[in-house]
């Protein structure tokens, strides 16, 4: 067990209002001392491989769905809740989750949500129907959100401030790795011991997260009942209830709205209205609405969201123009979409060290600025260029959104107050989770509108040429006002200091 905890830390935090953060040199996290760094090393393989398997569990998935439906004889509308139950339950509970830990505990419920993730990984390996490994998947995916939700709120307590930024580009790479292999990785087990192993993959790797975990992890901080916060069920329902509406009217239809889609919408919109509503009345509020009066927490998350839904686009434009356009067979396709995240993976760890050294609101500015230049050359890029015309612009993309993501990321956890780490690391996954969801049915529409046909997979090559340019010159668009919301934001926070 670690003997390094929270105890002497945390108990200060009277002073500081519930949507202020705390100024570099407050708070000091109990892994500063300088003995400490080979806990400080293997509680980040910890929080990595927690990383890389919630990642793992998105990716890996896509990849055997035509295995899937064969097995079970379903239908791909009915194979495809083996994706989406994953991605609602991560979706829909990940803020509530990274607050709960900050009430109860993080390192327990890290634990709890290993075990859980671990147990339901096996229990979809073993599932004798389709609704069973639904079920499972639905599981696997709380485990997840508990994992997603905790990882970057332990890296305040377990790494020096001085090295937050590397600590954040680690997580990067890691989850870069995860979507990265998952295709790879699921292929290999298809054509080998079967569907059930992709699945089965996660159990070993969940256990060694799980012994890490326990050994290395900084104890919970025990405080007497009466100085905890308390849970809020209704704003966790109402929360819970909207996101989930949203992100079904998001992905239902594949970018087809019907008047299914226009319901939930209106339901999602409701129930922002009710949640707010609910928030202000709670006595121990899940989101408290004086955090949004935080410029620099305000803007990261609607930076976040804009900037994965352009990320999004190179995943549902990609293909099409790889195919259709430049001509390429699967497997080249395959291998170009690789290029993307093997870049975010190699890009990480750097652009935590040059956020460290340069500062991260500067490479917050820098990240986006790169993705704006990448998005608006892939909108001008001629077919006549090939491959090359493609990948270059992509690269560029890439690499600027693994050090906006890394920077951005240590923005945020670096100042905010220790018991809303949970919270706050929820909100970021939320955000980005939200950006990629809307990115899904947003771009694939702006990519159907400006191909001008009904059927993309039979469009002529020039259409989808002229697809790809308007959809990119959106994604440009987009990050420039993300650019100007970054800008924004580091001249408020400036005004608050002064």
């Amino acid at each position: 067990m670690s003997t390094h905890n929270d105890s002497g830390r945390g108990h200060d935090h009277t002073d500081v209002g519930p949507g202020e953060r705390r100024e570099p040199g407050e708070d000091e996290t109990a892994a500063e001392g300088a003995g400490r760094a080979p806990s400080v090393r293997w509680a980040l393989a910890c929080l990595s491989l927690s990383v890389l398997l919630s990642s793992l569990g998105t990716s890996i998935a896509n990849v055997g769905l035509p295995t899937l439906a064969q097995a079970f004889s379903a239908s791909f509308q009915e194979v495809q809740w083996i994706v989406l139950a994953y991605l609602l339950a991560i979706t829909t509970l990940i803020v509530s989750v990274g607050r709960l830990g900050d009430i109860v505990g993080r390192r327990r419920l890290l634990l709890a949500g290993i075990s859980l993730f671990t147990v339901a990984s096996v229990l979809c390996g073993l599932a004798p129907t389709l609704w069973l490994l639904i079920a499972a998947r639905a599981a696997q995916g709380l485990g997840a959100a508990v994992m997603m939700a905790l990882t970057m709120a332990f890296v305040g307590e377990t790494v020096p401030k001085a090295r937050t930024g590397r600590a954040m580009g680690l997580l990067g790479t890691m989850s870069a790795i995860g979507t990265a292999l998952g295709p790879s990785l699921g292929g290999a087990l298809l054509s080998g011991p079967g569907w059930r192993a992709i699945f089965l993959v996660n159990a070993p790797l969940g256990v060694l997260a799980f012994l890490l975990a326990r050994r290395h992890l900084p104890v919970d901080r025990r405080e007497p009942r009466t100085g905890r916060a308390g849970f809020d069920p209704v704003g966790t329902s109402l929360l819970a209830l909207t996101l989930a509406a949203y992100a079904l009217a998001m992905t239902l239809g594949h970018g087809g709205f019907g008047s299914l889609n226009v319901v939930l919408l209106l339901t999602a919109a409701l129930g922002v209205g009710l949640f707010v509503r609910a928030e202000a009345r709670a006595a121990s509020p899940l989101i408290r609405p004086a955090m949004f009066r935080d410029p620099v927490l305000s803007s990261s998350l609607a930076m976040s969201a804009l900037v994965s839904t352009v990320m999004m686009a190179t995943l549902v434009v990609g293909p099409f123009h790889l195919a259709r356009t430049l001509g390429l067979d699967e497997a080249r396709v395959g291998l170009v979409l690789s290029v993307g995240p093997l870049v975010a993976a190699l890009s990480g760890v750097p652009a935590g060290r040059v956020a460290d050294r340069f500062g991260a609101p500067r490479m917050t500015v820098a990240g986006l600025i790169g993705m704006a230049a990448g998005s608006f050359l892939l909108s001008l890029a001629p077919a006549t260029l090939g491959v090359l015309g493609y990948i270059a612009p992509i690269v560029v993309v890439t690499a600027g959104y693994a050090v906006f993501q890394t920077a951005n990321n240590t923005v945020v956890m670096t100042g905010i107050r220790p018991d809303q780490r949970g919270v706050t690391s929820g909100m970021l996954n939320l955000s980005r989770n939200l950006g990629l969801i809307t990115g899904t049915s947003v771009m694939g529409a702006v990519f159907a509108f400006a191909s001008a046909t009904k059927d993309v997979t039979t469009a002529r090559s020039d259409a989808v040429a002229t697809g790809t340019h308007v959809t990119f010159a959106v994604a440009g668009v987009l990050i420039v006002v993300a650019l100007a919301i970054a800008i924004a934001g580091c001249e408020r926070a400036g005004n608050r200091k002064r």
